[in-house]
């Protein structure tokens, strides 16, 4: 792993970190001028190009200049061009300053990180529908002569602005609606607004978002058929990057190149047989829906209430605190939660007659309490047993719908039996019952593989008949008539029989036999 040198960003640290991060501020904004070096009074004009107001003594603007000097994120170099007449003059012309690489990298990651700190993320759709046309026209200029190589190259970059885009505004926005499932608002009336609009910003995202995410996996398969590697090698003629002394620059150009096309492929193809991070956020997005939904339901449950479930044990505990003595401890704890009601007080004995007026009620007998008052608040009632009801009827009918539909199964079985193959369209006309159970048998034949004679085989759910089918040889169409209607289709190849081990035509042909003698 590559490690950043330790100096990089001491600039950003001590009493001096403003000036520091200005100074270099300036030296970017010259860069985006095309101005590479920068004397004294260069450094000056830029610096209140990038909003520095404040007074700042030659002294102390050497000094800051000195220090990024020593850190080399600047490099001085002596103007020996100029012609000076004064010390004054050749002091503040003399001495240029520059970005080196390593003040450079300093600047773009001073720069990312205050702009990731303000951005907030986003879901957007349109970067999906982006991704998928810059791949088509990759897809289109795959077939193009040497001429597009260029378009080739800007097109590459292209898609790879949207898949950075749509990574990092993800990965931003999943931070912030983490951090949005973990936060309690303040303000209930703009916590609840913020939360509402998140779910129907999530459930506007979500729309169509397998479909799109589909089509974007398409359109990578289609430009990996045209052949990645190819593509590649275009784009890097048409990126016509300049020599540099050392090692060919092509070779990590197209190196970063197939990392970034690793990353297109773990979002919406992987090879390794993940699920790809589309699918993922789908499923985050999903359960964020559901949780703030349920916090929403917990914050209008209770604006409707006068006071939550929270706020009152809140209040009890302020009381058990408060309580001057343990026997106030339990004398609140029998009322706050009915452990020492006197549920059992409007019960009488069973025979009241019995009971003598003058006795005392520490001298009479004990009144039953039931075990059900305690957790029910309800007393038991004992009343005559129920009725059992008689079943017989019951039950026969069940048998005799059992018996007709095993009259019904054993003579559509008698009807479908083959002596041998037949073509479908054999059948001609067909009860409907025993219409559904050949249709139940094509169903599980054209479900089942083929053997290696071209053979489709399967069984009924009893395994008792089996059926062999195989594609018709020529191009004929079958029509079975019944009479709820029509069905038309290829001529198959059927052969109904018994299956092996099984005696289903036999127990067919008792079945009948029974219901014939009954």
């Amino acid at each position: 792993m590559r490690r950043v040198p330790p100096e990089m960003f001491r600039f950003t640290t001590g009493e001096k970190s403003d000036l520091n991060g200005a100074v270099l501020e300036a030296f970017g904004v010259a860069g985006e001028h095309l101005e590479t070096t920068l004397a004294l009074d260069g450094v000056r004009e830029r610096l209140r190009a990038v909003g520095w107001i404040a007074d700042l003594e030659d002294e102390e603007l050497h000094d800051t200049l000195k220090r990024l000097v020593g850190w080399e994120l600047l490099d001085v170099v002596h103007n020996h061009a100029e012609n000076y007449r004064t010390a004054e003059e050749y002091e503040r012309r003399n001495l240029h300053y520059s970005l080196t690489r390593r003040g450079e990298a300093a600047l773009a990651g001073l720069r990312h990180a205050l702009e990731v700190l303000a951005s907030t993320g986003a879901l957007q759709t349109a970067v999906l529908e982006a991704i998928t046309d810059r791949l088509d026209e990759l897809t289109v200029l795959s077939g193009e002569s040497a001429a597009a190589d260029r378009r080739i190259f800007s097109t590459v970059r292209e898609l790879e602005g949207h898949l950075e885009a749509l990574v990092e505004n993800t990965k931003a926005f999943n931070g912030q609606l983490q951090r949005l499932l973990r936060a309690e608002g303040a303000d209930l009336d703009v916590f609840r607004e913020v939360k509402a609009a998140t779910v129907a910003y999530l459930q506007e995202f979500l729309v169509n978002l397998d479909r799109r995410g589909e089509t974007v996996a398409a359109a990578v398969a289609r430009v990996e058929e045209q052949g990645i590697a190819v593509l590649r090698q275009r784009a890097l003629r048409g990126a016509e990057l300049p020599p540099v002394p050392g090692e060919d620059p092509g070779v990590g150009w197209l190196e970063s190149r197939r990392a970034r096309w690793s990353g297109l492929r773990a979002w919406f193809l992987p090879d390794d047989g993940t699920r790809p991070r589309i699918e993922q956020l789908h499923d985050i997005a999903r359960r964020a829906i559901v949780s703030l939904l349920q916090v929403l339901e917990r914050i209008n449950e209770s604006r409707r209430r006068s006071s939550s479930a929270v706020q009152d044990f809140r209040e009890l505990a302020r009381w058990f605190a408060a309580a001057p003595e343990e026997d106030d401890l339990h004398r609140l704890w029998s009322t706050a939660f009915g452990l020492g009601s006197a549920r059992h007080a409007h019960l009488a004995h069973p025979d009241p007659e019995l009971i003598s007026s003058s006795r005392s009620w520490s001298e009479a007998p004990p009144v039953e309490v039931s075990a059900l008052l305690r957790t029910s608040g309800r007393t038991e009632r004992f009343t005559r047993t129920g009725k059992v009801r008689d079943v017989a009827a019951v039950r026969a009918e069940r048998a005799e719908r059992a018996r007709a539909e095993r009259v019904e199964l054993a003579r559509a079985w008698q009807a479908l039996e083959t002596d041998g193959p037949v073509r479908l369209s054999s059948f001609g006309a067909l009860d409907p019952a025993v219409f559904d159970h050949l249709l139940d048998l094509l169903g599980r034949a054209l479900a089942a593989p083929s053997d290696a004679g071209g053979l489709r085989r399967a069984t009924t759910g009893d395994g008792r008949v089996e059926v062999a089918l195989s594609s018709p040889p020529d191009a004929r169409t079958a029509v079975l008539h019944t009479a709820k209607g029509t069905l038309a289709g290829p001529d198959y190849v059927v052969h109904i029989m018994t299956a092996v081990g099984a005696t289903a035509f036999p127990a067919v042909r008792a079945a009948m036999g029974q219901e014939t003698a009954g």
